[in-house]
């Protein structure tokens, strides 16, 4: 874990949040950086429902990714980034508009693969969780 990484430079308002997580609402709740644990918050907006009226999966899907992922990033060194190779999703129940939770936790870290698990919550109720594979590369 290196404080000089470029998640840890998100967290501290030195550097931008990516457009894809700005769009999600994502918002950092508590992160454990040492044991590769983190709770983030979501908020599902009109553009994200189908025409059920319930958030789309793809949205669901990039909230789970970005809580694994952040979790994992919160664990690198500078210079490192840990894009996502392989994405597993299960869907539970529909989730509306309004605010979700996630709770993202790194599996197994390796040198360069690494193994991520999520799940999202609403209103007290888990709608989605995923597991996923990453791999660390220099930026």
């Amino acid at each position: 874990m290196d404080k000089n990484s470029f998640f840890w430079k998100i967290v501290d308002g030195k550097a931008p949040v990516p457009p894809c997580a700005k769009t999600l609402g994502l918002g950092f709740v508590d992160i454990d950086g040492e044991r590769g644990t983190i709770e983030t918050r979501f908020e599902a907006v009109g553009i994200f429902l189908n025409p059920a009226g319930n958030v789309q999966g793809g949205f669901l899907a990039a909230m789970l990714d970005d809580t694994m992922g952040t979790a994992l990033s919160a664990t690198l060194d500078a210079g490192q980034f840990a894009p996502t190779v392989n994405l597993n999703v299960q869907f539970h129940r529909p989730a509306v508009l309004g605010p979700l939770k996630g709770l993202g936790r790194v599996v197994l870290r390796g040198r360069e693969m690494c193994h991520g698990s999520a799940e999202l919550w609403q209103n007290d109720k888990v709608v989605a969780t995923a597991t996923g594979t990453f791999v660390i590369r220099k930026i």
